[in-house]
């Protein structure tokens, strides 16, 4: 099974009163991970959300099952799930790292839908040749298991 990895460190700017992290830091790193995915696999794409190309984030989640503190080495491991028609989805799952030992701490998903600015609005444009390849990549490398399930394109729904 293939998993694109982004290993983070806690900073205290990440942390609450209480000393812990802040919940909504989880979701933030989602973002993070994605972004070094596409920097490292689709490098492309982030020149063309310079001309028009819209990654927009639809639903994301996040279960919680540990704290994480400043400094506390955390692994984020983001799985391709699922594309359908204009819409890739991603799990992800978050490893503190105690010196090789590791802990599930939480476990989350997010979907984006690949949008087009035209004409002052957003309109659904296919998921980028490049970005469809690379998470093909990570199918082909796959042992089976996650990976990217490829959804079939439903007809058009009758009037």
């Amino acid at each position: 099974m293939r998993i694109f990895e982004y290993h983070h460190v806690v900073g205290f700017e990440e942390t609450n009163l209480v000393g812990n992290v802040y919940y909504a830091n989880h979701v933030r790193w989602q973002g993070r991970c994605r972004e070094m995915f596409l920097r490292e696999h689709a490098p492309d794409v982030l020149e063309e959300l310079q001309r028009g190309l819209a990654l927009v984030t639809t639903r994301v989640s996040c279960e919680y099952f540990g704290e994480l503190f400043a400094f506390d080495e955390v692994i984020i491991r983001m799985a391709l799930r699922a594309i359908q028609q204009n819409r890739v989805t991603m799990s992800f799952e978050y490893w503190r790292n105690n010196g090789g030992a590791e802990e599930l701490v939480a476990r989350g998903e997010q979907q984006i839908a690949c949008m087009r600015h035209s004409e002052g609005q957003l309109v659904p444009t296919p998921v980028p040749a490049s970005l469809r390849e690379a998470l093909h990549a990570y199918v082909q490398a796959s042992a089976g298991g996650i990976g990217i399930r490829e959804a079939r394109r439903q007809p058009p729904a009758r009037a």
